[in-house]
């Protein structure tokens, strides 16, 4: 006869501890395509192969980053990352290589090519100061000459810039625009550097 009672009673503290919780948002990325190469710029002779990009610990967690204070990390409870971000910024990469050389992929252990470029997604964060929020994105990279091993080019972007809608929807919106800038001009800096190497003779 207990039974019969216990049963419902257990289903209504299931339910009533089931209200309770609360599940992560999640988010992507959306990097806009970077604007098209210089008008009749030939592309660059040979291949290119990119490795996925490294990132600090504190990036690769899942949580959004955001910091209080210049000097504290703190991390989004229940709003994280889809995809981890060092792959969304590598496919940016591929993307705008691919605006340059000739042939320019994922580097997947496997092809031959004629550099290989190497990079670090450096900061991806909000920024909390007092009343104002705002994005702090930074990459590098280097392009090293597969048959040499000789580094032919290093390059630093970093962009940052006021959340204009006050929201983590807002927050992601500005880092993915600044991380796609970033992309375009550590890109237009390794173009630049191979066009001047390319008049030099060197």
């Amino acid at each position: 006869m207990r039974s019969r009672f216990i049963a419902p009673l257990i289903a209504l503290l299931a339910l009533g501890g089931c209200a309770g919780v609360r599940y992560p948002n999640y988010y992507t990325l959306n990097v806009p395509s970077p604007v098209s190469a210089t008008p009749g710029a030939a592309p660059i002779s040979g291949a290119v192969l990119v490795q996925e990009f490294r990132a600090p610990a504190y990036l690769r967690q899942g949580p959004i980053v955001y910091r209080p204070e210049p000097e504290q990390i703190a991390f989004y409870d229940y709003h994280h990352w889809a995809e981890d971000p060092r792959r969304t910024v590598t496919a940016a990469i591929v993307r705008d290589l691919q605006q340059t050389f000739k042939s320019a992929a994922l580097y997947d252990g496997r092809g031959d090519a004629d550099f290989l470029l190497t990079g670090s997604l450096d900061h991806l964060e909000e920024l909390d100061n007092g009343r104002s929020v705002s994005v702090d994105v930074g990459i590098s990279a280097a392009l090293r000459n597969l048959k040499t091993g000789d580094l032919i080019w290093s390059g630093v972007a970093s962009k940052t810039s006021a959340v204009e809608q006050p929201s983590v929807p807002g927050v992601v919106a500005a880092m993915s625009r600044e991380l796609s800038e970033a992309a375009e001009q550590l890109v237009a800096s390794l173009r630049n550097e191979l066009s001047r190497s390319a008049i030099s003779g060197r």
